[in-house]
Order: structure tokens, then C-alpha cells, then sequence
């Protein structure tokens, strides 16, 4: 697989695929990843854009691998404004929130797909991989963009 790195706000981020990304995430490269800084320009264009709050969705190619129900849920979270609870993203999707706290937390493409936009029943900021503060880092800066345009 191919991966190029982003600097952002928040950290380094890793884009990885073959033809189409496969995997956006924060913290270390993969070690059988192998490195082509000029890979997946669109990708880091958008998500310069994004940070720069010059942008809020995303156009990119995308292969994360996943069981059916994962992909379902990924494809889902695409849709969902920031706040929405598990327990309202399961019913959308006829499942229990577990099940989708699961495939939430196996997301392979960072930001993109906004796992990060799902809270707790109780407004909590609850499971993502990244850390808290990153993600209440996200949500403002999404809160703050929305109230741009």
C-alpha cells in the first residue's frame, strides 16, 4: 500500500491505499506502508481545505475495508450532523448502538468519514480512537465552519 502524510492541527495524519485510500488516520505510518510523498494529492488538498475551514465534505476515492454491516455504518456517518447519539444512528440503520459503537470504532478513514460526529446517549464525548481532545477539537472546529456558511 502507498501512504503519504499530512500535517495537521491536530497531528500527523497518514492517507494509505492503492488506487483508491484505504485507510486516513492520525499517529504512525505502517511499517509495510510504503512512503510516496506525492501520493493522494486530491486527498491532502481537501483535507488542508477542511482545516483551513475552506471546506466541509469531501470528494476522494475511497476503499476502507469492512464487513458489510461496518461499511453500512461508514456510509451513514457521511450523512449525520454533529450530536447525532449512537442510539439515533442504530435506529436509522435498524441495529442496536453497540453494534454500531463497534463499526464506528473500527472506521479506517479518519475525518472523511466523521466517526468523530457521534456522541453518548448523555451528550458525552465517548469512544474515539484518536482521544477526546481531539475529537471535541473536530466538533468545535466543525461548529465553528458550520456558522461560516
Amino acid at each position: 500500500m502507498w501512504a503519504a502524510s499530512l500535517e495537521t492541527p491536530v497531528g500527523t495524519s497518514w492517507i494509505a491505499g492503492e488506487e483508491a485510500i484505504s485507510v486516513i488516520r492520525l499517529g504512525e505510518v505502517d511499517p509495510a506502508w510504503r512512503i510516496a510523498p506525492e501520493a493522494f494529492v486530491a486527498a491532502r488538498e481537501q483535507l488542508t481545505a477542511y482545516f483551513s475551514g475552506e471546506r466541509t465534505t469531501f470528494e476522494l476515492d475511497l476503499a476502507p475495508a469492512g464487513t458489510p454491516f461496518q461499511k453500512r455504518v461508514w456510509a451513514a456517518l457521511e450523512r449525520i450532523p454533529a450530536g447525532t447519539t449512537y442510539g439515533a444512528l442504530a435506529s436509522e440503520l435498524g441495529s442496536v448502538a453497540r453494534a454500531v459503537g463497534s463499526a464506528n470504532g473500527a472506521n479506517p478513514i479518519w475525518v472523511v468519514v466523521p466517526c468523530h460526529r457521534v456522541i453518548g446517549a448523555d451528550g458525552s464525548l465517548t469512544g474515539y480512537a484518536g482521544g477526546v481532545d481531539v475529537k471535541r477539537w473536530l466538533l468545535d472546529h466543525e461548529a465553528r465552519q458550520t456558522s461560516l456558511f
